[in-house]
């Protein structure tokens, strides 16, 4: 459990923190039009919030947090800003990885990276590599990733599974399915999207079936600890039936 004091309604909280946190992280393109910027300052000054939500995360004790960093569909945005989409990954890891691992935090990712540039791609070996035995947050970079494609891919394997002898129909079950995953982890508790938008844009479709969705305003350059923890304070106001009554 963890106490807060909600800076709005000045009420004291004691919350329970859900296990995998999910973030769509909307809106800096938006930050930048609104300060007459570039649509890539917007990405840059969203790496400040990327390293805050991966600090609340471990202050607040979340076991998973999932960020969508980069989407199979974002290939077709201006090529200036695909460009520079690309170095972030591996500008944030030379920057922070030393604390990352410091801080028994393990990265993992989801996603094609075959598709990423060759320095991006080395970045993010070397920082599964280095963290590969910490135990502490998992810290997921959805990186060239789609929900459709990562179901494509694991139907696949478990035809050609079925197609060789290894598996039967009747053995396909849940279990199954998830362990072909780009990454095999756990279901999402709570997915947040910033900026205004309500949808979840090809992210976490298996993983996220049962998960609890929080849509704030606030773009992501502006989105800091205090909104973090508020979406924590709407998660512990639902009731989760996972279908049930």
């Amino acid at each position: 459990m963890f106490k807060w004091v909600n800076p709005k309604t000045k009420t004291e909280a004691e919350l329970s923190i859900p296990e995998h946190v999910a973030i769509i992280m909307d809106g800096n393109g938006r930050w930048a039009k609104k300060r007459g910027l570039p649509r890539i300052m917007g990405h840059r000054e969203g790496m400040k919030s990327v390293r805050e939500a991966v600090r609340t995360a471990q202050e607040l004790g979340i076991r998973s947090l999932t960020l969508y960093a980069f989407s199979t569909e974002n290939w077709t945005r201006p090529e200036e800003e695909v460009n520079f989409l690309m170095k972030l990954p591996k500008q944030f890891l030379e920057t922070d990885l030393k604390e990352l691992d410091e801080q028994n935090v393990r990265v993992l990712v989801a996603g094609d990276v075959s598709k990423l540039p060759r320095g991006t791609r080395e970045a993010v070996d070397e920082a599964r590599t280095r963290t590969a035995t910490n135990t502490g947050l998992d810290l997921v970079f959805a990186l060239n990733y789609g929900g459709r494609d990562e179901l494509v891919r694991a139907m696949r394997l478990i035809a050609s599974d079925v197609a060789a002898g290894k598996i039967r129909p009747d053995d396909i079950d849940d279990a199954m399915i998830g362990q072909r995953l780009m990454t095999n982890m756990q279901d999402v508790d709570l997915i947040i999207r910033t900026s205004g938008e309500q949808r979840l844009s090809n992210f976490l479709l298996w993983q996220g079936a049962y998960a609890e969705l929080h849509f704030t305003d606030v773009l992501w350059p502006e989105f800091k600890r205090d909104h973090f923890v508020e979406a924590i304070e709407a998660y512990n106001a639902r009731t989760r039936r996972f279908g049930g009554v």
